[in-house]
């Protein structure tokens, strides 16, 4: 060890003498468990977005830190984060929903897997009742178990009001300030304790449109910056369209979502799938999909085909044809098949740039603004 490391060890020892309550310095050299580590992840229910969100295969929303889903009404957010809270339960975690709505549907839960027999539902009303039992909620966990993961969803902080706006009249001033200065003063107390603990905290939100915006994003998000500034990973839900039956029922849409911040991968990215009304997103449809954009199988009129090859020789292994609508009972009843497409899938979308191979002249330069700031 040199005398500039052993001089920051003396530093970090001393630092954690003067908080004796807490280790506050660290080395990040992967041998002790520091707040910046993501210990974990809780799928949104797309393989896509999970990918997209941590560019590593079985990603998705991290675990100790702070998501934002945002959009337009009917864009999706409350779903995918009712998937967050199924992917918690599978994983032997507690899936929290705390509402803000007083919308929530038990049959639609349990249609996409949510056993909403041992899910605890909060029904609050006050931006303060939020944050305090989001509090008590991590204060249980350490006193508890700290090792079992909790997954609580907040659907919506657009919804929740304020106690100053619920006493007040109608034909009053509800003091529309009092939510942002509440939410920014709650987030700088969480965030820390969020970080120490086994615990995926997930926000909706709503977007709001912009007065007289006639350049750039005309839409925010209410309750002030602090959310955007605190959460690690913000997702853009769009409606990108309808989802027919033959007889021209919709049965379902088709979401765009864009990652516009990410402190866990690299942001900008989109991913796109199918969600229909009674069995939530269709996560292997959207396999078919960007297999098809890849080209990582052969399409022939309404038939696919899929060479299953080894991974290190090449050497086929064996090729299946099948029909759209038996892909995903295929990738079922075919458990080597499944982890081949995936590992394909993820060879395709994991992002591996380098800049320094690139010069001015091979990248393109835009003025469009995906986000608020």
């Amino acid at each position: 060890m040199s005398k500039k490391d052993e001089l920051a060890g003396v530093i970090a020892s001393e630092l954690n003498k003067q908080f004796k309550h807490q280790q506050v310095a660290y080395f990040l050299d992967g041998q002790e468990g520091t707040p910046t580590d993501v210990v974990g992840w809780v799928s949104s229910g797309s393989s896509l977005l999970d990918l997209c969100i941590a560019n590593k295969p079985d990603g998705g929303f991290a675990i100790g830190r702070i998501t934002e889903l945002n959009g337009l009404e009917g864009s999706g957010k409350s779903l995918i984060g009712a998937h967050a809270l199924a992917d918690t339960q599978r994983q032997g975690g507690i899936g929290v929903y705390i509402d803000t709505e007083s919308a929530v549907s038990k049959e639609f839960l349990g249609a996409i897997g949510v056993d909403t027999e041992n899910m605890l539902y909060v029904h609050l009303e006050t931006v303060e009742e939020v944050f305090d039992t989001i509090e008590t909620i991590v204060t249980k966990i350490r006193e508890s178990n700290k090792d079992r993961l909790v997954t609580i969803l907040v659907d919506s902080l657009a919804a929740a009001s304020t106690k100053v706006e619920m006493d007040a009249d109608f034909d009053k001033d509800g003091w529309a300030t009092a939510k942002a200065i509440i939410i920014s003063k709650a987030m700088r107390k969480i965030t820390q304790m969020i970080a120490r603990e086994k615990v995926c905290l997930i926000f909706t939100n709503q977007l709001r449109q912009k007065l007289g915006v006639m350049f750039g994003d005309p839409w925010t998000t209410s309750g002030g910056k602090a959310l955007p500034f605190h959460a690690s990973t913000r997702v853009r839900l769009k409606n990108a369209g309808q989802i027919k039956d033959t007889k021209k029922n919709t049965i379902g849409i088709k979401i765009k979502a864009q990652v516009i911040k990410n402190r866990l991968g690299p942001p900008m990215r989109v991913a796109e799938f199918p969600l229909y009304f009674d069995t939530g997103i269709d996560n292997y449809g959207s396999w078919l999909n960007i297999m098809k954009e890849h080209k990582l199988l052969k399409a022939g009129g309404a038939w696919y085909t899929i060479e299953h090859a080894d991974t290190e020789t090449g050497e086929l292994i064996k090729e299946y044809k099948f029909q759209s609508k038996d892909f995903e009972n295929l990738l079922l009843e075919n458990p080597d098949l499944k982890q081949y497409c995936y590992d394909r899938i993820c060879e395709a979308c994991i992002l591996k740039y380098d800049s320094k191979q690139l010069g001015v002249d091979d990248v393109v330069e835009t003025d469009e603004v995906v986000d608020e700031i």
